[in-house]
């Protein structure tokens, strides 16, 4: 206003200026506000750190590089993935190292007729099962009926837990799969009348 007064500077300098400073403010403001989110993101959310297996939009991915703006990941194979902070920080992010044992859930079905001696068998199976592999099940697990198929089939379910996260083992999906692949194997060991392992 000063510079219109001592007649230093005119109205097309002005509007010449502000609308330079309106574009500069468009041009860095968005980039700004990126700045700020990976900051917010990187030191005040933390979600990982460095050497972390985690899932990214349903990808198991281990954490290899953090920087201020963009996070770098390893896939199974060794595929190098970058994620801007900013967009990480819209994500959900599963941490296996921050997560405590993890559960995991077997359903099968066996006919509706099946004796409760057949069904106590199984139990003890299941039970004799996880005593000998403590290494990997934790010994507290529940087997219940979930529904009735049908109404000739009862969907019965197993519940454990492991005894490590997933960021103990080599890669978390081939331990889970080879883990419930033996459990799916046990209920096998049944017979009939076990329908099937879903």
């Amino acid at each position: 206003m000063w510079l219109l007064l001592m007649e230093i500077a005119t109205t097309k300098v002005l509007l010449f200026l502000s609308s330079q400073l309106v574009l500069v403010a468009f041009m860095f403001g968005n980039t700004c506000k990126t700045i700020f989110e990976a900051i917010v993101f990187v030191f005040v959310m933390h979600p990982f750190d460095v050497g972390d297996r985690c899932v990214v939009d349903g990808v198991p991915l281990l954490v290899e590089e953090m920087n201020i703006l963009n996070t770098v990941f390893l896939k199974l194979n060794n595929e190098k993935v970058y994620y801007p902070n900013s967009v990480l920080s819209t994500k959900p992010i599963s941490n296996y190292y921050r997560s405590s044992d993890m559960g995991d859930t077997v359903e099968f079905s066996i006919d509706f007729m099946t004796p409760v001696e057949k069904i106590g068998h199984l139990k003890d199976k299941i039970n004799k099962y996880i005593e000998k592999n403590l290494l990997h099940w934790h010994p507290n697990h529940s087997v219940v009926v979930v529904e009735i198929e049908n109404v000739n089939k009862l969907k019965m379910a197993l519940y454990v837990n492991h005894t490590i996260t997933f960021q103990d083992s080599s890669w978390p999906i081939c331990i889970e799969l080879e883990c419930s692949s033996k459990m799916i194997y046990t209920l096998h060991l049944l017979k009939p009348p076990l329908v099937n392992p879903a």
